[in-house]
């Protein structure tokens, strides 16, 4: 597990690219057969991804965390940006589909993520943040309905629709993990979809002195790019 020490802002002003890059980007994630994680002071919030292919990977606590499995003091939420795949919590198995997601609570003592078919394995993107209870591991679909307890799907309510075409920044934001639809301890998680034309994702600009937040970037053409700007408003 990397471990990455918060960064003050009045340091950050002088970083040039490359240190930013170093600093900030998390880079090397789905990488087959491994799990890749990032642990950040910052919230001691933990990223990073599962990518099973020859055969199933099993969450482990590492020494990092100093603690008997993973989710011992820890809420642990997930979407899938690959093929169909499994996750395995405590022996009971979750069918994980193409931006399905999970979330999984505190206390869960086996993880194990596992691929439908290698030719197509599942991508597991992960967050988790420290937990002060136990609450339900939950399946979270996109679309469809539920036909198990354990199964959510997003609500309409859930899938706001913000921006316009004009401002370059029409999106919808599918939330996963919030309250009222899949209660957290602290982690909230979701997955903006960009409207064709359409390429800014977090319009107008703003900061969050609450918490931090993760991105993740995907399903990107390879004649694409992200730019990503960071500071205070009159000194990006």
């Amino acid at each position: 597990m990397e471990v990455r020490t918060a960064a003050s802002p009045k340091d950050v002003k002088w970083y040039d690219t490359a240190r930013l890059r170093e600093e900030f980007l998390i880079q090397g994630l789905f990488a087959p057969d491994e799990i890749k994680l990032v642990y950040s002071h910052v919230d001691r919030i933990i990223t990073g991804s599962a990518t099973p292919v020859a055969g199933p990977l099993t969450l482990t606590a590492g020494a990092e965390l100093r603690a008997d499995y993973f989710c011992q003091r820890r809420e642990l939420g997930i979407i899938n940006i690959g093929g169909a795949g499994t996750i395995t919590v405590d022996g009971k198995v979750y069918n994980v589909g193409h931006k399905d997601g999970m979330y999984i609570g505190r206390g869960s003592k086996e993880v194990v993520f596992a691929s439908s078919d290698a030719a197509c394995p599942a991508k597991f993107y992960l967050n988790s943040t420290p937990a002060h209870a136990p609450y339900p591991t939950k399946l979270i679909k996109l679309n469809g309905e539920a036909k198990e307890d354990y199964e959510v799907i997003v609500k309409p309510e859930n899938k706001v629709e913000l921006g316009c075409l004009e401002d370059s920044n029409h999106r919808v934001i599918n939330k996963y993990i919030l309250p009222g639809q899949v209660e957290s301890c602290q982690l909230v998680m979701g997955m903006t979809a960009l409207k064709p034309g359409s390429v800014w994702n977090t319009m107008p600009c703003h900061t969050h002195d609450r918490r931090m937040e993760v991105y993740l970037y995907f399903d990107i053409p390879e004649d694409a790019f992200v730019v990503h700007y960071m500071g205070e408003p009159q000194e990006t």
